[in-house]
């Protein structure tokens, strides 16, 4: 079982136990925001964190706040006056409450959602967390179940390198011929 299979709380329950124990951690993540969802379907929090992009929130602020909401204090973040709460008060003045609520229900955030997720199920991820790394020079590397940083740092380390070699070939002898 993984952190997308779950059916009902006593199951997200039992991951947390099992995860928190295999990557040591100091704290046991709170299973209160947990509501099932039907399959095929995304919890509200998602949809904001989505529409938070078009506020001007490009980094991973308004998505931590949410899953520290749901997974440290429980906030059914799964809900989307919740959700949206949740953001406004991680963004500060940045963003209005109503207008980030209507941008999270709009078809444009709900089809770049969908767009994601058959992006992510292309990759064929069975575990989580999940990373898909990648680089300018066309490199990429799937992580599928992975919470040691040892392989994603010396990958990280292995493409950067192959990016400079290629940069230092292109300065040296020009791009590839056109035909």
């Amino acid at each position: 079982m993984n952190s997308a299979d779950q059916a009902s709380r006593e199951q997200c329950e039992w991951f947390y136990r099992r995860s928190g124990t295999v990557v040591r951690s100091p704290f046991m993540l709170n299973s209160g925001w947990f509501e099932p969802v039907a399959s095929g379907s995304y919890p509200a929090a998602s949809y904001v964190a989505e529409a938070a992009k078009d506020f001007g929130f490009h980094g991973d602020e308004i998505r931590l706040a949410l899953s520290h909401a749901g997974e440290r204090e429980g906030l059914k973040v799964g809900r989307m006056e919740v959700a949206v709460a949740v953001a406004v008060k991680a963004g500060g003045r940045k963003v209005n409450a109503r207008q980030l609520r209507a941008r999270a229900e709009s078809a444009e955030v709900e089809a770049r959602i969908a767009a994601s997720t058959q992006e992510f199920f292309a990759h064929q991820i069975t575990q989580r967390p999940a990373y898909v790394l990648g680089d300018a020079i066309g490199d990429k590397a799937v992580f599928s179940g992975l919470v040691k940083i040892e392989p994603l740092a010396a990958t990280v380390d292995a493409m950067l390198a192959d990016m400079t070699a290629y940069a230092s070939y292109r300065a040296h002898f020009g791009g590839p011929p056109k035909t």
